[in-house]
């Protein structure tokens, strides 16, 4: 399972796009509501989660995604389960996604970045890790990304670690 957490202020495109080529690609992943399951992006777009924060099932999980945009990064990080998922996922090696302004923010100091090559929006790099610029940056279990210009190689990078492959999303790439 794949857990896409929202918060208010997400950026639209870093998570439906990413979410859209999970499922087109047959993963099971749920968006997760942060502070309740009615969601407002940053463009006001009004999103109804899937399930509450309050309802994610570690022991389940493939990947933990965390979509940028502001305030949602801020709002992502102040989520206790979010925290919580971070280090579930750094303690059993499981993916974790992160986009925009959430590698730099959401990820500080919680030691998904230590020793690893990671992007974010620029103005959001964190005092750990190693900051590249690159539009999207794969180092092991931890998957980056710049913004939403880069929203479908994000997503094209999350299938094939859930997975091994895209071919089935050949059409979009």
């Amino acid at each position: 399972m794949v857990f896409v957490f929202l918060a208010d202020g997400f950026e639209d495109m870093e998570a439906v796009v990413p979410f859209d080529l999970m499922k087109r690609a047959g993963i099971e992943a749920v968006t997760v509501g942060t502070g309740g399951k009615n969601i407002e992006s940053a463009h006001g777009l009004s999103v109804t989660a899937e399930i509450d924060e309050s309802e994610v099932d570690f022991s389940v999980a493939e990947a933990f995604i965390f979509p940028g945009g502001w305030p949602g990064a801020k709002n992502l990080k102040n989520s206790e389960t979010v925290n919580n998922a971070v280090k579930f996922a750094l303690d059993n090696d499981i993916i974790i996604g992160a986009i925009c302004a959430s590698p730099g923010y959401v990820l500080s100091g919680t030691g998904a970045l230590l020793g690893k090559n990671y992007t974010c929006f620029p103005g959001f790099e964190a005092e750990e890790g190693n900051y590249t610029a690159n539009d999207i940056e794969i180092d092991g279990k931890l998957i980056t990304a710049n913004g939403p210009q880069s929203a479908v190689k994000f997503g094209l990078a999350l299938v094939k670690a859930i997975k091994g492959d895209t071919e089935e999303l050949s059409a979009f790439y």
